[in-house]
């Protein structure tokens, strides 16, 4: 019965989801549909940082594949290996909710190992010049990194549409504890995973780009970011302005993974070089890239002010973040190679 309730709350959690509407599980249709079945399957419930996505399917798609593939999926890491990482990096990029989501399915875990040097090297590596070979067995790194890049995703997307708690803001703080450990149990119930490769066909054949060499010796996950990488690209193209986008890239192809200010004046001189037309859609998916903690309702709301729908904003969000973590996979990639 209390567990059902804790899936109930959090499903009402996406009532509180900002600036986009969720598609409600009742409404959907057609790919998302079929993602939330999966999601409700594999996941337990369905979990706002996916269902966020639903304004545009084929994101919604992407962040499910690489998320399933990575930390659910049966594999050589264990669960507790990949919630570890999950943590690691939800602390690393600030991100408040996925960081209590995690740390908390970690706790539930039976007989887990220790985890500290799993998150250690998960914050440690968000950096270029903390980045190292995630620790423990080679054959599990796909994995381990695939989680780290998942997360440096999806920590993105969420401090921009969620608020800082998995609980809806009327969940008393006193409550929280007892949830918390409720909630861990209920994400963790499958600890075992399912089977490796059944979100694939949620998404095209895409071919495998040169960023992804670290996950070649796992074909599920390699498979799982290509064709992620392929749909948020094509969301790209749609939604973010060519200018930006070269902006963005500019930007990461520079980037070491340290934040790039206190405040957000950073932003204010590369932004000046955009047409007025792309100047709030360039300050968003710049902080969305480099300090997603950052990001602020009037910066949400100057975008939807120039035209932008939920589903552009979904897709301008995804691909901003996408580009960050494939720039801290590159860094990744490179550690694991010298590493061998």
């Amino acid at each position: 019965m209390i567990p059902s309730l804790v899936r109930f709350a959090v499903r009402r959690s996406l009532n509180d989801t900002r600036h986009i509407r969720v598609v409600k599980r009742r409404h959907a249709t057609g790919l998302v549909a079929d993602v939330y079945r999966q999601v409700e399957r594999d996941f337990g419930m369905l979990a706002p940082p996916t269902a966020l996505h639903s304004a545009s399917p084929g994101t919604l798609a992407a962040s499910w594949t690489i998320l399933r593939e990575t930390l659910l999926a049966q594999g050589v890491a264990d669960r507790a290996a990949k919630e570890a990482v999950a943590t690691g990096v939800s602390a690393a990029n600030s991100c408040p909710y996925c960081a209590d989501v995690h740390g908390m399915t970690l706790a539930a875990i039976p007989d887990a190992a220790d985890p500290s040097a799993l998150t250690s090297w998960a914050r440690e590596s968000a950096t270029a010049a903390g980045a190292s070979s995630p620790p423990g067995p080679a054959e599990q790194s796909p994995e381990l990194i695939g989680v780290a890049v998942a997360f440096h995703y999806y920590n993105r997307v969420v401090n921009v549409f969620l608020r800082d708690s998995p609980f809806p803001t009327h969940v008393p703080e006193s409550a929280k504890p007892k949830a918390r450990k409720v909630l861990g149990g209920v994400l963790r119930r499958s600890v075992a995973g399912p089977r490796p490769g059944d979100s694939l066909d949620l998404l095209p054949p895409a071919p495998v780009p040169a960023d992804l060499a670290w996950a070649a010796p796992n074909p599920a996950v390699a498979t799982a970011f290509a064709r992620a990488y392929a749909a948020v690209d094509a969301a790209g193209i749609r939604s973010v302005p060519a200018r930006v986008r070269d902006l963005v890239h500019g930007r990461l192809s520079v980037w070491d993974g340290r934040p790039p200010g206190l405040s957000r004046s950073w932003v204010d001189e590369p932004v000046a070089t955009l047409p007025a037309a792309d100047q709030a859609a360039g300050r968003l998916a710049l902080v969305v890239a480099l300090a997603s903690y950052q990001v602020d309702d009037g910066m949400v709301d100057e975008v939807k002010r120039a035209g932008a729908d939920d589903a552009t904003l979904v897709e301008l969000a995804a691909w901003a973040s996408l580009a960050a973590a494939r720039r801290v996979g590159t860094w990744l990639a490179e550690a694991r190679a010298a590493a061998a």
